[in-house]
């Protein structure tokens, strides 16, 4: 395929054509962007704005709500090259990869865009230019297709383009009109093609011949004319739009005068850094394995640059699909350990100045591939000896028991496609009704075993959603904002239909950017939102393991189920949340470093407005110790450096000096975040496991302050700090009071504490002189007025304001002074009654200071008191020193 004669090309044009790949990609831009197009970043594989979509897989998803008026942008006019994978759902080219001379998982889609600006002869008069002048084309070499209604596409490449009406073919089919879906824009497509030249077999489009290999489609122009309502009603688009696609692995074939597009420069690399790493002919027997490694090596970095890590489920379990069918054609041609990763840096090397994610991610690249060979080659061997021992005994032919095909999976960790990649080379099938069967029937007992679990048994509606749907998507560590469709909507126990205005309800999405409450980070808030609808968002949960549960109250419209929503977290809140789990990861660090290794989490909890902190500490941790803490905590956020997201094993994580989380479950793999400036030997300052999300850089954590350290259980500590604007916040605060209290110290707030100081111990000296005119007036300076009652000496005294702390003093004093009798001293400070009653030792056996001044308290409203029997104390609400005299005298008298 693909075949033509490059060099009949360049004699069309005195200037170098530009075939390289990357020269491709960077002509096609710049001839847009010279031509008043922005040029747009490639937007994230994993797709932001349709929930309906597995991966992007074409270049206008990133546009689809600005073509469908949803959503505006600052241009009407784009040019991107836009990263795309079809490796599942519809678009599903994975099991011919390889094998064929196109396919692909991984490729690039160059395209130019108009929303409601130029249509259909710009769209023509660009495309026309483009080829024939700055990728010199021979015109003779292309023709075009139409829908066949479409006069006016074709009158404008008889105009434009001077394309004869033979070269001009119109096809009648679906084949040459675009719709987005049942519903929606759509329009006629125009598409251009390629003549390889009558030496090669095929007729041109809509012939009996078309699928030979001299015609091949290099360039498919979009006319967004229609809207269509069901029954396939259509009217005129108000401001028609174009959509245009051009694979450039395709496209660099024709420029590069090769027939398979794995000989094109950048896969060509790529197949030949396998063949030198294993020593093996990239031509030979083996071709097909270096074609699917080549194409594999592409589609795994650049998913998980963009966040998709290997997992069970969803995207992640058709990212390892593709590494383990990777995997195996490398141990076909001869690999006996992890080498997949090794490859990286060839691929870096072609496409790393156009996508500068996968250097930014690099090592998290590797470090993902190498740690998921480990696991999958320590497997493999195992897996492959019982497939072998399996085919061993079918016949010629025949197809292998769906129930080994599940055990492979459940087992071994083989996809099924993974097992019939084996097959094919046996020339046998499997039998996937008994591998579904297989599957149905393991849920079946997982799900009995689950509903006997006691109070788990309670929340049955989210086990059927596990069941159902699988588990969330968690789109969180790389978007904040993205499109999700409702599965379910739940009060309680009870699944709903719709829910009104008003009503508080659980909701699960298939996919969301919502962080599910976990590891002490507290759930996201935020919003959902459609046309009409609008749903706030005060929490986020896990329920049944990995199903992020929303919970709110539907504020505008009617939630369904099946409605596609945008889900945008609270960014603020969600800044301020990072931030403060940041910190604490420094926080434990510097703890550990000057408290000691025993240092160790108990427990935390990361919020918007603070963080809190459980550690291990058998004493109270002083006041210059933390400030030793903060200060370096505070010096790390300083110093910037990128906060690391590396995956592996909790194992190996361990053993490279990582720290496990309190109360975190880890399965097979983990994310380790690393951040702070690396030491020697060591590779950061903080190394964590953790699933949390952080800042970018530590820079963004702001200012750390740490406000409060107390005790929460024998040998264990608690510290509180804020970060960021909390932090502002805390300091605002504090300079308020300080500025405040200098205010009331007439001083500056620098001297208000040495002014405070000098008050504080002018205050303790007078005091003093106010405790000692008190005791000499109490005492009567040695003259004490006394009475005598029944012959006993009887000396009261009502001291008013005297504080209830100097009362036993005086009562000693006054005692000593009158040799024998009774003294009772009553106090109304601090608005309640104080009364000590002192007798001297003479009298005890005839009266008992604790029975009299019990006598007192009841007097005063209070209830009881107690002491010696020689000087007692007690109190009570209503200081009435007549009352009390009174009583103690008719006590002394009986």
């Amino acid at each position: 395929m693909f075949r033509n004669h490059h060099a009949s090309m360049t004699d069309t044009t005195s200037h170098p054509i530009p075939a390289g790949s990357n020269d491709l990609r960077s002509t096609f831009l710049r001839y847009f962007e010279k031509n008043g197009h922005r040029i747009v970043p490639s937007a994230s594989l994993v797709p932001q704005n349709d929930p309906t979509l597995l991966f992007t897989n074409a270049g206008m998803v990133p546009f689809k709500n600005v073509f469908t008026g949803q959503e505006t942008r600052p241009y009407s006019r784009a040019t991107t090259a836009q990263k795309v994978v079809r490796a599942g759902g519809k678009h599903n080219d994975l099991d011919n990869v390889g094998y064929t001379a196109r396919h692909l998982t991984f490729f690039e889609m160059l395209g130019n865009f108009s929303f409601g600006d130029y249509f259909k002869a710009e769209a023509i008069e660009f495309a026309w230019t483009l080829l024939t002048r700055d990728f010199a084309i021979p015109k003779e070499k292309l023709l075009a297709t139409v829908y066949a209604e479409d006069e006016d596409a074709a009158a404008l490449w008889r105009r434009i383009a001077g394309l004869p009406d033979e070269k001009i073919i119109r096809i009648p089919t679906a084949d040459n009109f675009w719709r987005m879906g049942d519903t929606g824009p759509c329009g006629p497509c125009s598409e251009i093609f390629f003549d390889h030249g009558p030496h090669i077999w095929g007729g041109p489009p809509g012939s009996p011949e078309e699928d030979g290999d001299r015609f091949v489609e290099i360039w498919n122009l979009v006319f967004m004319q229609f809207f269509e309502d069901p029954p396939g009603t259509r009217t005129p688009l108000p401001r028609p739009s174009i959509d245009t696609g051009m694979g450039l692995e395709r496209f660099a074939a024709v420029m590069q005068g090769k027939q398979d597009v794995y000989d094109t420069d950048t896969l060509r690399t790529l197949v030949e850094a396998t063949g030198s790493l294993l020593n093996t002919d990239c031509d030979g027997e083996l071709r097909a394995s270096h074609r699917v490694v080549a194409d594999h090596l592409r589609s795994t970095a650049f998913l998980i640059a963009d966040g998709v890590m290997p997992a069970k489920d969803g995207r992640g379990y058709v990212l390892r699909r593709i590494m383990r069918r990777a995997m195996r054609h490398l141990q076909r041609l001869g690999a006996r350990e992890p080498v997949f990763y090794k490859l990286l840096p060839a691929l870096i090397g072609k496409m790393g100045a156009a996508y500068p994610e996968l250097v930014q991610h690099q090592a998290l690249i590797a470090e993902t591939m190498r740690g998921e060979e480990e696991r999958f080659t320590a497997l493999l061997d195992r897996g492959m000896h019982l497939l072998a021992e399996e085919t061993g005994r079918l016949g010629d032919g025949q197809a292998l028991a769906g129930e080994i095909a599940f055990k492979l999976y459940d087992t071994f960790g083989f996809p099924l496609d993974l097992t019939q990649d084996a097959l094919r080379e046996q020339g046998r099938t499997v039998d996937v009704a008994g591998f579904d069967a297989a599957m149905g029937e393991q849920r079946r007992r997982a799900r009995a075993a689950w509903t006997g679990s006691g109070d788990a048994a309670a929340e049955t509606v989210w086990f059927d959603a596990r069941d159902r749907f699988g588990p969330t998507e968690f789109l969180g560590y790389s978007t904040e904002k993205s499109d999700g469709e409702i599965l379910l909507i739940a009060h309680g126990n009870t699944m709903l239909d719709s829910a009104s205005p008003g009503q508080e309800v659980a909701i699960l999405l298939n996919q969301t950017p919502f962080y599910a409450e976990s590891g002490g980070q507290v759930g996201d808030h935020g919003a959902l939102t459609a046309p009409g609808l609008r749903v706030r968002i005060t929490d986020t949960q896990k329920r049944n393991g990995d199903l992020f549960v929303h919970y709110g109250t539907v504020e505008e419209g009617t939630l369904r189920p099946g409605l596609a929503v945008t889900a945008e977290i609270d960014h603020t809140r969600r800044q301020a949340v990072r931030g403060h789990h940041s910190a604490t990861h420094l926080l434990h660090e510097a703890l550990r470093r000057h408290l000691g290794t025993h240092v160790a989490q108990k427990g935390s909890l990361n919020a918007p407005d603070r963080l809190r902190f459980d550690v291990s500490q058998p004493r109270p941790i002083t006041a210059e110790e933390l400030s030793t803490v903060e200060a370096e905590v505070n010096a790390r956020i300083r110093e910037n450096t990128a906060v690391e997201t590396r995956i592996m094993t909790p194992e190996k994580a361990v053993a490279e000096g990582a720290m496990a989380l309190f109360g975190e479950k880890y399965g097979d793999e983990v994310r380790v975040v690393a951040m702070g400036g690396g030491e020697e030997g060591r590779a950061a300052y903080s190394i964590e496991l953790c699933g949390g999300t952080h800042v970018a850089r530590t820079g963004e954590i702001g200012p750390f302050r740490i406000v409060a350290e107390s005790g929460v259980s024998a040998g264990v500590r608690r510290i509180e700090a804020v970060c960021g604007l909390a932090a502002d916040r805390v300091t605002k605060e504090a300079d308020d009071r300080l500025n405040r209290m200098a205010a009331l110290l007439k001083s500056t707030p620098a001297e208000a504490p040495d002014r405070l100081a000098a008050l504080i111990e002018e205050r303790r000296t007078l005091e003093k002189q106010v405790s000692d005119l008190q005791r000499r007036l109490a005492t009567g300076d040695g003259t004490v007025g006394t009475e005598s009652v029944n012959g006993i000496t009887f000396a009261p005294r009502d001291l008013g304001e005297v504080a209830p702390r100097e009362l036993k003093a005086m009562a000693e004093a006054i005692a000593r002074q009158i040799g024998s009798g009774v003294v009772a001293l009553v106090s109304s400070a601090e608005s309640k009654g104080s009364v000590v009653i002192a007798v001297t030792p003479d009298l005890t056996d005839r009266f008992s200071a604790v029975d009299l001044v019990r006598a007192a308290s009841e007097v005063m409203g209070g209830k009881g008191g107690g002491g010696r029997p020689d000087m007692a104390q007690a109190g009570g609400p209503n200081a009435d020193a007549a009352a009390v005299f009174d009583m103690l005298r008719a006590r002394l008298a009986a």
